[in-house]
């Protein structure tokens, strides 16, 4: 049988590959979670012209510039704020932050827990390397307990959060957890997200070999995904306080899709309600 050679990939539409190679370093988890929003994308049935992606600064942030669809590459820690006012302004519009764990976590906090609080009609993807891996390798607020990066030489000691348990609490109407290692639950918890009206929050743990993983002794990417298919429990109904990670001992990493439930989605106005018209004494001369 001859060989079938094509010279198209099927997502060739949907990446910019004048673009590529890309700046992620080898073994980055990150080309795999992109892949795999691609693929749950398409998997909800919401066309691409009514998709958004906005990311903020980082290696992450990096993905919303491959994209070729509308997007967003926005301030440090301002991904979810930028994403608000898109999906405010245009309801019908499908509204994803593709961004980092120290983007949307540390410098973007507080926009985070607000957001959930309010039910924003956005889904949030946050990519977790559990250090801040452009910048050095720096420790940072999902860096794991005992886990050595260039400001925690001897193992971080400060708790880091559990973004899961973080997400639901501030009200998110889906919650999740897997790793770049399952592709295809990544892939079915983007397209169950965008079929959701409220905030929903999918975290991937992905490989950072280069910064993270050669601090503490992992190895290259593929053994960082070895430790993710070592280590990895699948339990939806784990509890939400037991999704925190320790590298100090070899504990079980719980992925699943923990939270799945109905809230009232934000709406900027009151239903029904009509601002009054601005005059000229109304807003002074």
């Amino acid at each position: 049988m001859g060989e079938i050679v094509t010279s198209h990939h099927p997502m060739d539409t949907l990446v910019r590959d004048d673009r590529f190679p890309h700046i992620w370093c080898p073994g980055c988890g990150l080309g795999v979670v992109l892949d795999c929003f691609i693929q749950g994308m398409l998997d909800s049935g919401i066309p691409p012209e009514r998709q958004i992606v906005v990311s903020g600064i980082g290696c992450t942030g990096r993905a919303a510039g491959y994209l070729n669809m509308d997007s967003f590459h926005t301030t440090h820690g301002r991904a979810i704020p930028f994403a608000l006012g898109l999906q405010v302004a245009n309801p019908s519009l499908e509204v994803t932050v593709f961004s980092g764990d120290g983007d949307l976590s540390s410098i973007g906090g507080n926009h985070l827990i607000h957001a959930a609080r309010r039910n924003v009609d956005i889904n949030v993807l946050c990519v977790n390397n559990f250090n801040y891996g452009m910048t050095g390798g720096q420790a940072g607020p999902t860096t794991p307990l005992g886990a050595i990066t260039t400001t925690s030489p001897y193992g971080n000691y400060e708790p880091p959060f559990n973004l899961p348990l973080l997400a639901a609490s501030c009200g998110a109407v889906f919650v999740a957890r897997w790793t770049s290692l399952h592709v295809r639950q990544v892939r079915q918890a983007v397209a169950k997200a965008m079929t959701k009206k409220g905030f929903t929050f999918i975290e991937v743990l992905a490989p950072c070999p280069v910064s993270f993983g050669k601090s503490n002794d992992i190895g290259d990417g593929v053994d960082e995904m070895w430790m993710y298919r070592k280590q990895s429990v699948v339990d939806h109904n784990a509890p939400l306080e037991s999704l925190d990670i320790d590298m100090r001992k070899e504990s079980p990493i719980i992925v699943g899709n923990f939270v799945d439930r109905e809230r009232p989605v934000f709406r900027p106005l009151p239903p029904g309600f009509e601002p009054a018209p601005l005059s000229a004494s109304s807003i002074g001369t």
